[in-house]
């Protein structure tokens, strides 16, 4: 049903974007934290409003979240055990800290905005548009450039019944495959896929006792369409999640 061969073609993208005067000031980083992967979350739930930023590194991970009033964080192993103690020397991490506060400070007025214009720029190029750009008002605007990847092309579920998936707990990131003969509301796990840790790709099992005769389709063919929705939904990044990296990487003075 999926042939690795039809993969659409990786994409240069820009999105022209509002990131205020950067790089922001101060000391920079050691050299071991040059190369984070970098997010931010916004959530803006009355009652319940704040922002989370992610720094990833090979050895470990730092979680930042910051509300009206106060700045917490807590950090992961290279393991990705939760910690309140860092897991990188004293002198590293205070210098990361020092970073990662101006980060948030010059990130965090602009933030709305600037998520509002990603997730734009995102549809943008999910619409086959090379640049993003829309009218700003005289101020220093920066060009941020990513490498999209192209989707396997996959034809549709053509099973029996409906299906779904949902996100299951794990360091390998798994996720189920959700059948259901009747109804859209798919809720019977028929098979499971995740991210070989080896290979770099994904990898996938049938749950026992699944009947391959109502479920309309080979047992192989399932997995095979099931690997290559977990490749295009799992794996390959989403525009929105390679611009916001990017133009945290800018604003921080990472990507000169």
């Amino acid at each position: 049903m999926t042939d690795p061969t039809l993969r659409l073609p990786a994409t240069t993208f820009r999105a022209v974007l509002n990131l205020g005067v950067t790089p922001i000031g101060g000391a920079a980083l050691p050299a071991r934290f040059q190369n984070p992967d970098l997010d931010v979350e916004l959530h803006d739930e009355p009652g319940d409003e704040f922002a989370a930023f992610y720094l990833e590194f090979p050895d470990g991970k730092l979680h930042a979240e910051v509300s009206a009033d106060q700045l917490e964080y807590h950090y992961h192993d290279a393991d990705d055990e939760f910690s309140e103690a860092s897991p990188w020397p004293a002198d590293d991490t205070a210098a990361l800290l020092d970073w990662t506060t101006r980060l948030i400070a010059h990130v965090l007025p602009r933030l709305p905005d600037l998520l509002v214009d990603i997730d734009e720029a995102a549809e943008w190029c999910d619409l086959g548009l090379p640049v993003y750009a829309r009218d700003y008002d005289p101020v220093p605007l920066e060009i941020i450039e990513v490498e999209v990847e192209g989707d396997l092309l996959m034809l549709p579920w053509l099973g029996a019944g409906y299906v779904d998936h949902a996100h299951l707990d794990g360091a390998d990131e798994p996720i189920a495959l959700l059948w259901n003969p009747e109804h859209e509301l798919a809720d019977r796990p028929i098979a499971k896929a995740w991210l070989d840790g080896e290979t770099g790709h994904p990898a996938s099992a049938a749950e026992p006792g699944t009947d391959w005769a109502a479920v309309g389709l080979p047992e192989a063919e399932v997995l095979a369409w099931f690997e290559g929705f977990y490749l295009n939904h799992q794996v390959i990044a989403d525009p929105a999640d390679l611009i916001r990296s990017a133009a945290l990487k800018r604003i921080g003075g990472l990507d000169r």
